[in-house]
């Protein structure tokens, strides 16, 4: 990716991410504005060529990005929101870009998932539930969302962590 495409798609996705992030850590939600705000920005590059992809790789990455995490928001493992901001970061770095982003995203989830578990004493817990998640799938939504528990995390900061570290690594 040419110097300056980089430096806007970064801007774009430091700004973008980087909100919805710091939103999402205060307030456990992503607001549709900031995903709006992001994604639309990710086209109007393309489409004023301020990017290295094209609408239609923009508009097909924000579509990926979406079918990426609605997996994960079915079984109770993100919010809507995380769905909604990981197709924003599509429409931004693009349908080759965004299977990147989305491995970034899950390392950078993990790891923030240790540190959560680690910071809050359930560790230990946290692997024993992941351990039986494998053995009885259907139970998984319900132990994630289960009131009082403290199984969930803001994702926002691993999306932005990852998406950035896409772009700097891959693009």
């Amino acid at each position: 990716m040419p110097l300056a495409s980089s430096t806007v798609v970064l801007a774009i996705l430091v700004a973008g991410t980087g909100t919805g992030a710091a939103i999402d850590l205060v307030t456990r939600r992503i607001p549709n504005g900031v995903v709006v705000t992001t994604a639309l920005a990710g086209l109007a590059a393309a489409g004023v060529g301020a990017s290295d992809i094209s609408v239609g790789a923009s508009l097909f990455g924000l579509g990926v990005g979406i079918a990426l995490m609605l997996p994960g928001h079915l079984f109770g493992g993100t919010g809507a929101g995380d769905v909604k901001l990981f197709g924003a970061v599509g429409a931004v770095v693009g349908v080759e870009r965004i299977l990147w982003a989305f491995c970034y995203t899950a390392l950078a989830g993990g790891v923030i998932a240790i540190i959560w578990a680690l910071c809050h004493g359930r560790l230990a817990l946290t692997l024993r539930r992941a351990g039986a998640s494998l053995h009885r799938p259907g139970q998984t939504r319900a132990a994630i969302v289960s009131a009082g528990a403290g199984n969930t995390f803001p994702y926002g900061p691993a999306i932005a962590i990852g998406s950035v570290l896409a772009t700097l690594l891959r693009g």
